[in-house]
């Protein structure tokens, strides 16, 4: 994919994160009309934009684009990472808190990136994938690049300013930095909404437990 102007990257990546499912063209076109640049240079953004929404309209109708899911089946994340060009994939166990935290700040991502898919899959279901990795430290994120492993988040060690946590954005530097994310797109408010979103969909006892944290855990 061709880079993006970064006029035009700003106007999609500063979208109101209220409605995701809607593109709201017309705002954005506006965005665009209203800049101060030369008239032709504002007909090519213009296009680039047309030609982007696209894209990603038809990416959003491709199984798996743009959503966080879990793979059941070992068989078939082999398939999902040797088919698609960018992938991310959460080696976890549910019962983990920091697997947990990871899930978390990656449903953030995989909404906003949409090129690459995001998925997660529990240790258990995927045993010939534990040894064939290597996998001993959870949560363990392995990024692919054409079915090549590119990059890999033992714990969360190394992408935070902290060591025992890190934000959407830290993890979203981390995973664009090694090539699997097209671009950063977090904006501000975009963290703080995803946390809201994230705890009204849960329904566990979470407010229940203690705040301290496990250590990365061998498993």
């Amino acid at each position: 994919m061709s880079s993006l102007d970064p006029t035009v990257a700003r106007v999609l990546d500063h979208r109101p994160t209220t409605d995701p499912d809607s593109d709201d063209e017309d705002s954005l076109i506006a965005a665009l009309e209203s800049s101060q640049e030369e008239t032709a240079l504002r007909e090519r953004r213009l296009q680039q934009l047309h030609a982007e929404l696209s894209r990603v309209k038809t990416l959003k109708q491709q199984p798996g684009h743009g959503q966080y899911q879990e793979i059941k089946d070992e068989k078939e994340l082999l398939t999902i990472t040797t088919s698609t060009p960018l992938c991310v994939v959460h080696f976890m166990k549910p019962d983990f808190d920091r697997c947990r935290i990871m899930d978390q700040k990656l449903a953030v991502l995989a909404d906003k990136h949409l090129d690459t898919r995001i998925v997660s899959i529990n240790v258990e279901n995927a045993p010939f994938l534990v040894v064939k990795l290597g996998i001993q430290v959870l949560p363990c994120v392995i990024s692919f690049k054409k079915a090549v492993s590119v990059d890999r988040i033992l714990g969360f060690e190394g992408v935070g300013a902290k060591p025992d946590s890190f934000t959407v954005g830290e993890l979203e530097a981390r995973l664009v930095g090694c090539g699997v994310l097209v671009r950063a797109k977090m904006v501000d408010g975009d963290e703080d909404g995803g946390r809201r979103q994230m705890r009204s969909g849960q329904d566990r006892e979470a407010d229940d437990e203690d705040d301290d944290m496990d250590e990365d855990e061998d498993w």
